[in-house]
């Protein structure tokens, strides 16, 4: 059951409780007129159906319909003037006034609209008390006494009630705009990282497969000018290391070093492989200091991307390949070659990609043209860091 059903449910039953108990009054009091008595059972039954086929559905403090003007004022008049003659009738009827009172708040349209009913039925009921005792004094007196401090008491609570349910309407609505925002924060983050797994692989399928492919092709280039069983094993060992990368970027593996290996020799094997595939002779000067294993995979990511920029642009005779690891790990890629320009102009994918890498590990990347010496890459990846995140 719903918190509106509840909330029926528990009005349904001290309506009906209070209706029986106001016929029981009315039939064992001695009656002023003969047939009396029945006359206010029946009106007590009436309160009970203007409640039960009309005020019931707008018994919720929060959810319940707004009834419309006819409506309300329908509503309204009826509990007034069936409680005013109960009232006339036997002063006892006053009872009913504890769930007459709410229902007229609760079938008004406004707050004002349920103090004016209020009022109305105040006075109302302090005139129908008056002539039931006789138009006396004392009869006066007591009438607009008592109907004042209910009204009194009724417009106080209805008011107190009308603000806790203006606040939960509120707290209701800033919550819909949370929930609102949440989930539109929820897509946001869930496009970001959408984003950022796209780049990663566009990052890592650049620096690896696409790699391989170019030596392949490159070789292969070779290998139909002169087919040799070198170029040919050559080829072989590019297409295994492009099938090694896609299977390792398939389980989501960072595959830059080997991990019974240190990065050291990792440069030396890619300066190895770049002199045997391009012909250009490559100085690998590199320490053996272990560093971090994030710190390795975007240094020899920078190298491999710095020897293609060298194969690329640069129509280098030779390239230098040195690493140097104190409280920052320097990795440097110079060449003789004259094509420094077009790699700082950083319009490629590589350069671009290489400074996103770089930048995960909070490093810095510079390319500088040093004709006519050639160019020089520099990647500077402070350590300091990487063993606090670690």
């Amino acid at each position: 059951m719903n918190r509106i059903g509840k909330e029926q449910l528990g009005w349904d039953i001290a309506v009906g409780a209070l209706i029986v108990v106001m016929c029981v009054l009315a039939l064992i009091e001695d009656p002023r007129t003969p047939g009396s008595q029945w006359i206010l059972v029946a009106i007590a039954l009436a309160i009970g159906a203007v409640y039960a086929f009309g005020a019931r559905r707008y018994v919720s403090i929060r959810e319940s319909p707004i009834p419309t003007r006819a409506t309300s004022y329908a509503l309204q008049s009826a509990l007034i003037v069936l409680l005013a003659i109960g009232v006339g009738m036997q002063p006892s009827m006053l009872l009913l006034q504890t769930i007459v009172l709410p229902l007229l708040w609760m079938a008004a349209r406004s707050p004002r609209q349920a103090i004016v009913a209020t009022l109305i039925n105040a006075v109302v009921l302090g005139l129908a008390y008056w002539s039931g005792g006789g138009f006396a004094p004392w009869a006066l007196l007591a009438g607009f006494l008592t109907s004042a401090l209910s009204a009194a008491f009724s417009i106080a609570l209805g008011l107190w009630i009308t603000r806790i349910a203006e606040w939960g309407a509120e707290r209701q609505r800033l919550l819909s705009e949370l929930t609102s925002a949440q989930a539109s924060l929820d897509a946001a983050s869930r496009e970001a990282g959408a984003t950022a797994e796209r780049e990663r692989l566009a990052r890592e399928v650049h620096d690896t497969i696409a790699q391989s492919l170019t030596s392949i092709v490159m070789l292969a280039e070779r290998a139909r000018r002169d087919v040799s069983p070198e170029t040919i094993a050559l080829i072989e060992d590019a297409a295994r290391d492009a099938l090694r990368e896609a299977r390792a970027l398939v389980v989501v593996e960072s595959p830059a070093t080997d991990p019974s290996g240190s990065l050291a020799q990792a440069l030396h094997r890619l300066g190895a492989r770049f002199e045997q595939e391009t012909g250009t002779t490559v100085h690998v000067d590199a320490t053996e200091d272990a560093v971090p294993r994030a710190v390795q995979v975007v240094l020899l990511r920078c190298a491999q991307e710095g020897l293609a920029n060298v194969r690329k642009h640069a129509v280098a005779g030779t390239a230098w390949l040195t690493l140097q690891v104190g409280s920052d790990a320097v990795l440097r890629v110079r060449d003789d070659g004259y094509g420094g320009a077009e790699i700082d102009a950083g319009t490629g994918f590589g350069l671009a990609g290489m400074r996103d890498r770089v930048a995960l590990v909070g490093g810095i990347l510079e390319v500088r043209d040093a004709r006519p010496t050639g160019t020089v890459l520099t990647v500077r990846i402070p350590l300091r860091a990487q063993e606090g995140a670690s």
